[in-house]
């Protein structure tokens, strides 16, 4: 009898019984819900993060539209990679298997992303992120999403020749950009507006950077070359420094070090411009993250400051 009463209640209010509602949609897990433009950008960015050294084990996306020189959309999303995890990779961003657990894998995005990138012109800095889309395209067996791709370290390399790194964080700071490094949503919206200020710089439009002529004219920065003796002869040196700080690279190739892009297995030193203790934006960059793995399994690298290496100079210099 209760029941009934309140189902004749429930249709007065004109509620339906849950027998007669449609089925429940799975609700986007994302932080961020989908965001469609009101209209085309001039360019779309995406990054992503993986689990593992698989370039396919997308576990965050970020996607930033621009246009007109502003911010129009912003998509993020977390993506079961259907991987493991390596201790690298989760020190790296954080993202670990409990933050993608019940989250979308990669072919249930796919339309969503074909939605945001196909026929635009998607630009990502370095070609890492078209490599994953592609081998994730590749291992679920769809076919790649179509764009016009153009690679923000060229356009920074352009629009700023002298900073002695375009990676993305150090551009970040050069520009005064709010940034959280390793973090898809973050790491796309800087890239785009690398492109936007690079665009302001030079007068180029997006359509000028797409074109081949410039980048011809764009010199990669050269590493300086080690001096044939010296207190770091032999050494193979990888830096954390400041866009602003060019003296270094000079200072280690006078001692005889060779200066490296990145920390690999051959690297024996990491010199950060920064002093002690160092910085959570310093100990969380690719380069510390790598050098300390390496430490761990036994392997032969320091990491100093830049004033605990000028002080091994000076001491090894004879007077």
């Amino acid at each position: 009898m209760t029941v009934t009463i309140l189902q004749d209640l429930a249709r007065q209010c004109g509620l339906k019984p849950a027998s007669e509602l449609p089925p429940l949609v799975e609700p986007r897990t994302s932080p961020l819900p989908f965001s469609a433009p009101t209209s085309a950008p001039d360019f779309v960015v995406i990054d992503v993060e993986t689990a593992c050294h698989r370039a396919s084990s997308i576990c965050q996306i970020g996607i930033v539209g621009f246009a007109g020189g502003r911010e129009v959309f912003a998509y993020e999303t977390m993506v079961d990679p259907q991987d493991a995890f390596s201790p690298f990779n989760v020190r790296l961003h954080g993202i670990g298997p409990q933050h993608v657990a019940g989250q979308p894998s990669f072919p249930r995005l796919y339309g969503t992303l074909l939605e945001h990138l196909g026929g635009r012109i998607t630009v990502a800095h370095s070609n890492f992120d078209h490599g994953a889309l592609s081998a994730a395209c590749r291992i679920a067996g769809l076919p790649m999403i179509r764009s016009r791709w153009l690679d923000s370290v060229k356009v920074a390399r352009h629009a700023w020749p002298d900073l002695p790194t375009h990676r993305l964080n150090a551009l970040a700071g050069h520009l005064g950009l709010e940034h959280k490094h390793h973090d898809a949503l973050s790491d796309a919206r800087v890239a785009g507006w690398v492109v936007v200020r690079a665009m302001e710089k030079t007068g180029l439009d997006i359509a000028g950077y797409l074109a081949a002529p410039w980048r011809a004219a764009t010199p990669r920065p050269r590493r300086p070359t080690p001096a044939a003796k010296g207190p770091l002869a032999g050494e193979r040196v990888a830096i954390i420094a400041s866009p602003h700080n060019t003296e270094l690279p000079a200072k280690i190739a006078a001692a005889g070090g060779r200066v490296m892009a990145n920390v690999g297995r051959t690297t024996t030193m990491l010199v950060v411009a920064g002093g002690r203790p160092f910085s959570s934006g310093v100990r969380t960059t690719a380069s510390f993250l790598k050098a300390e793995a390496i430490a761990a399994e036994g392997g032969t690298i320091s990491i100093l400051t830049a004033e605990e290496l000028r002080d091994r100079i000076a001491a090894a210099t004879p007077a």
